[in-house]
């Protein structure tokens, strides 16, 4: 590699982190990758994903598993009280002979990326992770819980929203940030009547309804809350179906009437964070949700932290030295992960009283055209 990074450790084995393990190592990168978590499991039900993300599968190897277990279609269509069709907004289309829309439940994804992993001969610690990290001129050493130390040319923080790595080595950071809103998801049935992504607009709710299988589809519901407060688990499900009942929408009260235990019911209040740049310091640079945390308003937070692996591989392979491609990696990114963080959060304002339903329409159109572009 052009940029004199001969061994990397990348700190996080989410999906940002393991697409940074998988193209360093293609790189000719001795790669260390350490999961905090022993299981290495993904948490969560479905993730919606627009058609940049197909791309993105396609240079990590993964296009074809996702083809063959998850789902694509094409627009999100605005549905009215009855399902009737308010408005169909476009997807782009970005892989020759795919569709613009998508999803998958995130266990695949997560499985995808961590064969791929495995199968590029990535050193991966599980169970493990770091507890200090002494940067110099020469190398960064870094100490494990294991009580092991090792040095390494390039330290990849991908640990997520809580990024203990930013918040050792980046202590005046901002922390997440509120939005007002909260997500469910639960698992559903697919819905024979639904050819692609339907949302339903109402007071202080939003709805929606994308495929992630042959089979099944992933309902989320954005609820306004003022204030960022617990939802007993024991009673998710009961407080899920009594929001879907606030529509009249005939879909929506056969989703309600069909949930139960094996829905796999998630509830998340929505945090952003955007680290104002540069995103590295010496040799020590972060990537995904840990320095560009959006809400799901794009569907695009996970192909941003994607890209981040594919751009910073890219650019240690063309310059001459670190300090130039970690540069270069931040200039390239700044400008599209600050459109979706901030874009995202102006939705969940518009969705909160404070804009229009066609400003929400014209700036969904906008970034989703915006992430058709290359990266």
């Amino acid at each position: 590699m052009n940029a004199k990074v001969r061994r990397a450790l990348v700190i996080g084995g989410g999906f940002s982190g393991m697409a940074a393990a998988i193209q360093l190592k293609r790189a000719g990168v001795d790669v260390d990758l350490v999961e905090i978590d022993p299981g290495w499991r993904s948490y969560g039900a479905g993730i919606s994903l627009n058609g940049g993300t197909f791309r993105v599968f396609r240079t990590l190897g993964i296009l074809d598993g996702f083809r063959a277990e998850g789902a694509m279609s094409d627009g999100v269509e605005i549905r009215g009280p009855q399902d009737q069709i308010l408005a169909s907004l476009p997807t782009p289309s970005v892989v020759e002979g795919m569709p613009g829309n998508g999803g998958t439940m995130r266990p695949l994804l997560a499985r995808l990326l961590a064969e791929k992993v495995r199968a590029e001969g990535v050193n991966v610690r599980l169970g493990a992770s770091f507890t200090g990290i002494e940067d110099s001129a020469d190398a960064c050493r870094v100490g494990f819980t294991d009580g092991t130390t090792a040095d390494y040319d390039l330290v990849v923080g991908a640990d997520g929203l809580y990024s203990a790595v930013r918040r050792t080595l980046w202590p005046e950071a901002p922390k997440p940030r509120y939005v007002g809103q909260a997500v469910w998801r639960a698992v559903i049935p697919r819905p024979a009547s639904l050819p692609t992504t339907a949302m339903w607009m109402g007071p202080k709710l939003k709805a929606g309804i994308n495929h992630v299988s042959a089979a099944q589809s992933y309902l989320f519901l954005t609820e306004d809350r003022p204030t960022n407060d617990h939802v007993p688990v024991e009673t998710q499900l009961a407080t899920l179906k009594a929001l879907l009942a606030r529509f009249p929408s005939p879909t929506l009260k056969t989703v309600a009437e069909g949930l139960g235990e094996h829905s796999q019911i998630v509830y998340r209040p929505l945090e952003q964070l955007l680290l104002p740049a540069p995103w590295h310091k010496g040799r020590v640079v972060l990537i995904g949700d840990a320095a560009h945390a959006t809400t799901p308003h794009m569907a695009a937070g996970a192909m941003i932290g994607l890209e981040d692996a594919i751009v910073l591989a890219e650019e240690l392979a063309g310059a001459d030295n670190l300090p130039t491609a970690l540069a270069a990696f931040q200039q390239r990114r700044w400008e599209r992960c600050r459109m979706v963080v901030e874009n995202s959060g102006r939705l969940a304002e518009i969705e909160q009283g404070h804009g229009t339903q066609e400003e929400h329409s014209r700036l969904m159109g906008m970034t989703l055209g915006a992430l058709a572009q290359p990266i």
